[in-house]
């Protein structure tokens, strides 16, 4: 079990942030052999981002919802995570090609989905819990005493968020 942080604490992160969910939506729960298979494809993946430093993967939470499973994942970088995403060699692309031909094969019995922000500030805080979300994935600092209200940590919780790069035209 994780240890337990004693005060109030927070997070510091120095860096752009990149806040991605993603999560799978089981349509048809009586059919574990169609959606079983694709729950699984998520394992390899994150053993694979864990165990390289460099993969721009800095921490993730699991969760559950009334539909599914979903991730949480914080990211260095958005070409990083774009860059995960679309390598032949790395466990995803594989898995992305494997869904959708089980896809085809089963219409509408489990979905797939995403999210991707681009945070410009980031405020948390978390008081006798072991680490979790943002502060796990980055550095865990106590709160001091000039950032005591929430306010003054967003204030201050700037990251290096580039702006948006608008489409081509």
């Amino acid at each position: 079990m994780a240890s337990l942080h004693p005060g109030r604490m927070t997070h510091r992160h120095d860096g752009e942030l990149v806040v991605f969910h993603i999560g799978m939506t089981i349509n048809r729960w009586w059919r574990p052999d169609l959606w079983l298979p694709i729950s699984a494809e998520m394992g390899p993946m994150l053993r694979e981002l864990s165990s390289d430093p460099d993969s721009g993967l800095l921490g993730f939470t699991m969760l559950f919802g009334a539909r599914g499973p979903y991730i949480v994942q914080y990211w260095s970088s958005l070409e990083k995570l774009y860059a995960y995403a679309s390598a032949p060699a790395q466990a995803h692309r594989p898995a992305w090609t494997r869904f959708n031909r089980r896809a085809r094969k089963a219409a509408g019995a489990v979905g797939i989905w995403h999210e991707t922000y681009l945070v410009d500030r980031a405020e948390s805080i978390f008081v006798a819990t072991p680490p979790m979300g943002l502060p796990k994935a980055t550095e865990i600092v106590p709160v001091g005493s000039r950032h005591d209200r929430a306010a003054a940590r967003a204030a201050d919780g700037r990251t290096s968020a580039r702006p948006p790069v608008e489409p081509a035209q």
